[in-house]
């Protein structure tokens, strides 16, 4: 058979060596309903043939719809340098960084990566990336908890709920008090976080923009926090921080994000990208690596792993995190991603974002029956409120070519005819008007 270098003999040898008479021995502690129904797998194909079978399968996947989806993760466009530098050999093929003197190729690239997210979001310090921004939001929670010794979050409702159900998962077993703020027709209710906020506070979340695309200010929400000695966690849209008053300077203390948007194709949900920013008061219990810059005896200029603090190096009950890896190609490509780019074409791509977004609001709003669900300012993303059920037009127009947002509805009792509409600088006003007409079209 193919790509089993096994022979019969040499099967019955190690049958024998371990004592067993056959293979389905092996499997002899697995109870009989818990046994796949049948072993009896077909003959294995050649390589010409298993290509050709996963060439179809893959040319099965709709790749040619346009794209109005968001909700935390976007296709925005990747320059070619991307895939060109980070898929040479010696990025693609290396391993995540252990020892503190080894490959100084990727500890500088990543070192290099850090320096930028500290930049973007404003902040001091910057690890070398955790798996997704869902778990750098549990990180920075956690990171909250050891600081203050406290066990209350205060989260907001207009927080990504896909990331709040990520903090349920991972804290199913911590004895913590989750408070939820609920969010006022799409609008982060910042009097109401404060309010929640007390001496038994150990951090507030908040997410600019928020899930429904509207953007805030936290600074006085990041003070009234302080003042209870509580630690400030926002979760960020990387490209909108060019445009945007970043978190360091609302008074964060903790910024983290999704860094799919920064070179990363969407590629059915990963991998992905965990940025993890912080001041330097909390630098100590930020997880996973950081890396540093230094000078050999002879003043030759050298990067080393500065701070370890995982169960590996230290003893683990003082462990910040039990992550022992980091995404370091991932992070790689977000830094060349950003460098191709530079401050100029970033800050184009997202005001060309936001430009689209602002032009599809009114296209679709002019249309009988929809309204725009936020009064505030938003970004490249928004939400509207259809006359009917979301997932009925979601249905319609996806069949014909167009996905046309995210059902709220999916995550928000009440909100049923909610769908939220995202635009990228991929977006055209021609895609736009196209839209327009097959949701007035749909709706009739």
């Amino acid at each position: 058979m193919p790509y089993v270098p096994h022979t019969e003999s040499e099967v019955r040898d190690m049958l024998e060596t371990i004592g067993v008479a056959s293979i389905s021995d092996l499997f002899a502690e697995i109870t009989q309903e818990m046994r796949p129904k049948s072993f009896d797998l077909p003959e294995g194909l050649s390589e010409m043939e298993v290509l050709s079978k996963l060439e179809a399968m893959a040319g099965k996947n709709a790749t040619d719809r346009t794209n109005f989806l968001g909700a935390g993760f976007y296709d925005h466009y990747i320059p070619a340098a991307v895939d060109a530098l980070t898929m040479r050999g010696e990025f693609y093929t290396a391993y995540t960084p252990y020892q503190p003197e080894s490959s100084q190729g990727t500890l500088q690239a990543l070192f290099e990566y850090q320096t930028a997210v500290t930049r973007l979001l404003g902040m001091e310090c910057a690890n070398a990336s955790v798996y997704d921004g869902g778990t750098a939001l549990f990180e920075a929670l956690m990171m909250a908890v050891r600081k203050t010794k406290r066990r209350k979050i205060i989260v907001s409702e207009a927080l990504n709920p896909i990331y709040r159900v990520m903090l349920g998962s991972y804290t199913s077993n911590l004895d913590l008090e989750f408070v939820t703020v609920p969010h006022k027709g799409g609008m982060t209710d910042i009097d109401g976080l404060k309010a929640a906020i007390d001496d038994d506070t150990a951090a507030v979340l908040v997410q600019n923009p928020n899930f429904f695309g509207s953007i805030n200010d936290f600074t006085e929400l990041f003070a009234a926090a302080r003042e209870r000695k509580a630690v400030s966690v926002i979760s960020a849209y990387p490209v909108l921080q060019t445009l945007l008053k970043t978190p360091g300077a609302m008074g964060a203390d903790v910024a983290v994000a999704e860094g799919q948007s920064l070179g990363l194709p969407l590629s059915f949900g990963g991998p992905y990208l965990g940025i993890m920013t912080c001041t330097k008061q909390m630098v100590r219990q930020i997880p996973g690596r950081i890396v540093g810059r230094t000078q050999d005896s002879k003043g030759r200029t050298g990067y080393v792993l500065t701070l370890q603090a995982r169960e590996q190096h230290i003893r683990r009950q003082k462990a910040t995190s039990n992550i022992c890896s980091n995404q370091s190609l991932c992070a790689l490509r977000a830094l060349v991603h950003m460098c191709a780019l530079g401050e100029l074409g970033m800050k184009r791509a997202a005001r060309l974002s936001v430009e689209r977004a602002h032009i599809c609001a009114q296209r679709l709003t002019a249309i009988p029956g929809v309204e725009l669900m936020t009064k505030g300012p938003f970004g490249n993303e928004f939400a509207v409120t259809l006359p009917i059920n979301a997932f009925e037009i979601i249905a319609k127009l996806t069949a014909r070519g167009f996905v046309p947002g995210f059902p709220l509805g999916r995550y928000y009792d009440g909100l049923e005819n909610g769908l939220l509409v995202a635009c990228t600088e991929k977006t055209s006003e021609e895609q736009i008007g196209i839209f327009a007409e097959m949701l007035k079209g749909a709706l009739k």
